[in-house]
């Protein structure tokens, strides 16, 4: 297998969407195989070289940017096998970790079936999506990537081949995990010893919970213990209807009233996803849609599996709902047929663009939050997020998985004083996160952009914790090396 040295050629392993632009790498491998990948990881611990795993480029945090270490690339990791049904409601298919996140649901879809985790972004790669233990809208309901992997083949650091089946390798009663390697000592790991955050969604650090499956370990651990190369998902039933739902609401309070009653399912309601948007994100997305009322505070985005048989109940219900927290309901949109769900889909997915295409007219980035919380806490942090940002003048909106006690604030600096003020501001709201008992990161990860806040989170002991098991099965620090783990940890340990 050739190594790529041609800068010209080598340039798109560079950049993400983290706007960091500082990258360099001596060269570019792009295996095509699982053999491919030992060979690369093999030749890397002869010649003391560092590896970056690099995904499609979507990622948010730096991730997949290398500074002088060599990358490799998995795009032509890119099978897609067959779904195979494993009863009525189960099925599973065998994808390259190279394989993109939007074939494997067309392909699956197409088949009768569902894969449930839905970022976003279509683009990325799946095992990137793994690596990340991705989330999305229909977290709300289904819960994140993890959920959905019943088996990983993992390369190691030493160039060995893991092959991971769900449930066949546990933590025991003493926290350790022991690691059958064929022709090798088995390796006993202790799991990370800290508390993780009482949120539905997490994404910073490695996974720890008594009695812990293995396979946990490696996902969501941003490709810092091991390289995945292929991996078993499992799937459900494809969902015969969805109703879908633009709730607007003049009041704020109203608006948290519904989330709040539509979190906990009353009767016969099941919501797959739970959005929200505030007057700032609506004003931006009225550039293309001018029917947003005028005098909307904030909007409820909502989707609701169904029947046939269920359909008009479940209409009922919502409506029902909406009236007892003073919606707008005669400005609401509500989308029956795939047409008019895409068009709602499209109207969720402008917002980015809309953001993008003002930025594009600043000098400065935005400064944009992940942070989650326990339900609790949600609305209060919404509030801290939004006065904050009212105090020192920012042009701002505030959007996202409302749900999942997960909402995105985007800080839009119009000048280089608000970008550093901005900036500052940034771990006051992550130590208000935490405060309230939330996550550093909720779906986009750590990678190196935020690598530094994990000791807000973590502590110094904490961190020490993720530096064990990192050297426990990367003692050389090959794989990603500084991605989730600043490197002054290395360096004290």
């Amino acid at each position: 297998m050739k190594l790529n040295e041609n800068p010209e050629q080598t340039r798109r392993f560079l950049e993400d969407t983290s706007n960091i632009r500082t990258g360099h790498t001596p060269g570019v491998y792009l295996p095509e195989n699982t053999a491919e990948v030992r060979a690369v990881v093999r030749e890397a611990a002869e010649r003391n070289r560092r590896l970056t795993i690099s995904g499609n480029g979507t990622g948010t945090t730096g991730g997949r940017i290398p500074f002088g270490d060599y990358v490799i690339a998995m795009e032509k990791l890119d099978h897609i096998g067959d779904v195979r049904p494993e009863g009525k409601d189960c099925a599973s298919i065998t994808v390259g970790a190279g394989a993109l996140l939007d074939d494997i649901q067309n392909k699956v879809q197409d088949a009768g079936w569902l894969y449930p985790p839905d970022p976003t972004e279509k683009l990325c790669f799946i095992g990137s999506t793994i690596a990340n233990n991705s989330s999305g809208a229909r977290t709300f309901k289904y819960g994140p990537t993890r959920h959905y992997i019943n088996r990983l083949e993992v390369v190691l650091a030493t160039g060995e081949l893991l092959d991971i089946r769900r449930g066949e390798c546990r933590a025991d009663s003493q926290g350790n995990i022991t690691i059958d390697r064929p022709g090798h000592e088995p390796l006993s790991i202790a799991i990370p010893r800290y508390t993780m955050p009482s949120t539905s969604k997490h994404n910073a650090g490695y996974y720890s919970a008594p009695g812990m499956d293995l396979i946990d370990l490696f996902i969501g651990s941003e490709g810092t213990l091991g390289i995945i190369t292929e991996a078993e998902l499992r799937l459900i039933p494809l969902p015969e209807q969805i109703v879908s739902f633009l709730v607007y609401f003049d009041d704020i309070g109203n608006l948290f009233r519904f989330l709040d009653r539509a979190r906990k399912r009353p009767g016969n309601l099941d919501p797959r996803a739970l959005e929200m948007f505030e007057k700032n994100a609506l004003d931006f997305l009225s550039n293309v849609y001018p029917d947003i009322p005028r005098n909307a505070a904030g909007a409820v985005f909502l989707e609701q599996e169904a029947t046939a048989a269920t359909e008009d109940g479940l209409l009922d219900e919502w409506f029902g709902l909406m009236e007892a927290c003073h919606a707008m309901t005669e400005d609401s949109w509500v989308a029956l047929d795939a047409g008019e769900q895409r068009k709602m889909k499209e109207f969720r997915h402008e917002l980015p663009v809309q953001v993008n295409e003002w930025l594009s007219r600043q000098q400065e980035s935005k400064i944009s939050t992940d942070m989650a919380v326990p339900e609790e806490g949600f609305t209060e942090l919404f509030r801290f997020y939004r006065d904050r940002c009212e105090h020192h003048g920012f042009h701002y909106i505030i959007f996202g998985h409302a749900g999942n006690g997960h909402v995105h604030l985007n800080i839009l600096p119009e000048n280089h004083q608000q970008f550093l003020e901005a900036k500052e501001l940034y771990i006051t709201l992550v130590r208000k996160a935490l405060e309230l008992g939330g996550t550093l990161s909720a779906e986009h990860g750590i990678g190196k952009l935020k690598a530094g806040y994990m000791p807000e989170m973590f502590g110094r002991e904490g961190m020490m914790e993720m530096v064990r098991v990192k050297k426990a099965l990367d003692p050389g620090l090959m794989l990603n090396t500084g991605n989730l783990i600043a490197p002054e940890f290395f360096e004290s340990d």
